[in-house]
């Protein structure tokens, strides 16, 4: 009998692992699919025709569902169970992935590019509260520590992946093995639902499906003439909307302070914003992933539409950014951050603008074949300021965060990333096009105006970037009374 017990406990030990990849699988699944799309754009656009502004949409239209609903994902499974939601979420991701592989137009594509995002916004919430239900003590540290490298090899491996599944055109597929790939890790996920612990909240808050309308109308408002104002020549009513969307935002603000007064549960906790650290930690998260994201849409545009350069080639020009990253991540991470704490924040941020300034200066160059190498240098120090920025930059974020409100915080930190993301892909590709669009039509050869463009957006990134050194250093100003603090 003690014989069967413990192979039974031994074999629960084995299964809570095999649980871990499934949940780590789902999560690289997500961001897998980002990265691809980014690269495969170009290729899409070519194949379904459209406006140029489709190839933002591609993107943006992943994640902006996946923002603004993330926080209701999380609520979702405080309620219903997570791994309920989880599974639920998954399967909608597989069958989002299979239109998108189909798709026949550029709208279609776009829809189910929402609805991937949506149900990323389910997945994504559930796997640390599952975590955290399958394993404690020293399992657990080691099981949470397994994110950030499986993240780090996602990033790297997503440009490069898009990139040979599109090249390869299996089966004549071209583009929609990007999309298709999913498929089977979604199987493979699903099948391994079983073995995850079922996990719920004690109290469950209540639904704020006010809260959500007004913040999806909002944002929708403001990112939508974004991205089409440029090809619809700027008309009054995409200022009207933009205007609009900033009043509806703030509504939602106003709305969130007065279901916290009378008791209910607010989408974001109004006392977080008590503390001056974490507005400046909200913003500096918007305006870094603004610019990193949108850039990482326009290196690859500009590879493929003005260089001429095939689809492999743009997967591999990302790369030195993304083993910059992965590297800088793991060192930030073991070694500088534990000695040094939130200052590594403003070396990442120096060695970034460094490596933007740097990239200016490539793209400046008369012959085109020349910039080869030095891009890649510029850009791999642009990737190692990107990871020793954003490791330091959640914990800081966090620090000064009561126990009660990191739920709420770590959401609306993580629904500000993918929010600012959709922003950069808005306003740096936005800016991108028009400056490319204008050279054409001044008769001025693809490769010399795509290099006007693409250094247009890559200036932008450095103002971006200058202005998160202000806010990063706002995150770090003493509270204004001891009373948040303490209370």
């Amino acid at each position: 009998m003690l014989l069967q017990e413990r192979t039974s406990v031994a074999a629960h030990h084995r299964w809570r692992w095999v649980a871990l990849a499934a949940l780590l699988v789902a999560e690289a699944m997500n961001l897998l699919d980002a990265t691809i799309v980014t690269v495969a754009a170009p290729v899409i656009h070519a194949d379904l025709g459209g406006a140029e502004s489709d190839i933002q949409w591609f993107a943006a239209a992943y994640t902006l569902p996946f923002a603004v609903l993330l926080v209701n994902g999380g609520r979702l499974g405080d309620r219903l169970g997570r791994r309920r939601v989880f599974a639920v979420g998954v399967a909608g991701f597989a069958l989002a992935s299979v239109v998108c592989g189909l798709s026949a137009t550029a709208d279609m594509l776009t829809v189910a590019r929402a609805v991937q995002g949506a149900a990323s916004a389910l997945v994504i919430p559930q796997t640390i509260g599952l975590i955290r239900a399958m394993f404690d003590g020293p399992d657990l540290a080691r099981a949470m520590g397994s994110i950030g490298p499986v993240m780090g090899l996602a990033a790297i491996c997503g440009p490069v992946l898009g990139a040979v599944l599109t090249h390869a055109d299996l089966f004549g597929s071209s583009w929609r093995a990007a999309f298709l790939v999913n498929v089977p890790l979604a199987v493979v996920v699903l099948a391994l639902v079983p073995f995850l612990r079922e996990d719920r909240a004690v109290r469950p808050p209540r639904a704020d499906l006010p809260g959500t309308a007004l913040v999806v109308l909002g944002t929708g408002l403001v990112v939508y003439p974004l991205i089409q104002g440029d090809t619809l020549g700027w008309p009054l009513w995409t200022w009207a909307a933009l205007l609009a969307g900033l009043g509806v935002l703030v509504g939602f603000g106003l709305h969130q302070r007065r279901r916290a007064r009378r008791g209910h549960d607010p989408l974001v906790e109004p006392s977080l914003f008590r503390d001056r650290g974490f507005p400046a930690a909200l913003t500096t998260s918007t305006l870094f992933f603004a610019a990193t994201t949108g850039l990482s849409v326009v290196i690859v545009t500009q590879v493929q539409l003005g260089m001429g350069s095939d689809v492999l080639v743009a997967g591999m020009t990302l790369l030195p950014w993304s083993c910059g990253m992965a590297l800088a991540s793991w060192v930030a991470g073991t070694r500088l951050v534990p000695r040094h704490g939130a200052k590594v924040m403003f070396a990442g941020l120096v060695a970034l603008l460094v490596g933007l300034v740097s990239a200016i200066a490539v793209y400046g160059m008369s012959d085109p074949v020349a910039i080869r190498w030095p891009l890649v240098a510029a850009l791999a120090v642009s990737g190692v300021g990107n990871g020793l920025f954003t490791v330091p930059f959640f914990t800081t974020a966090l620090s000064r965060v009561r126990p009660h409100e990191t739920g709420s915080a770590a959401g609306l930190l993580n629904a500000v990333q993918q929010f600012g993301g959709t922003l950069g892909v808005a306003v740096l590709g936005s800016a991108f096009f028009h400056t490319f669009a204008t050279g054409t039509r001044a008769n001025a050869a693809p490769v010399t105006a795509s290099l006007d463009a693409i250094q247009l957006a890559f200036w932008l990134a450095v103002a971006m970037i200058a202005a998160v050194v202000v806010t990063a250093s706002l995150m770090l100003a003493p509270a204004r009374t001891t009373e948040h603090q303490t209370s």
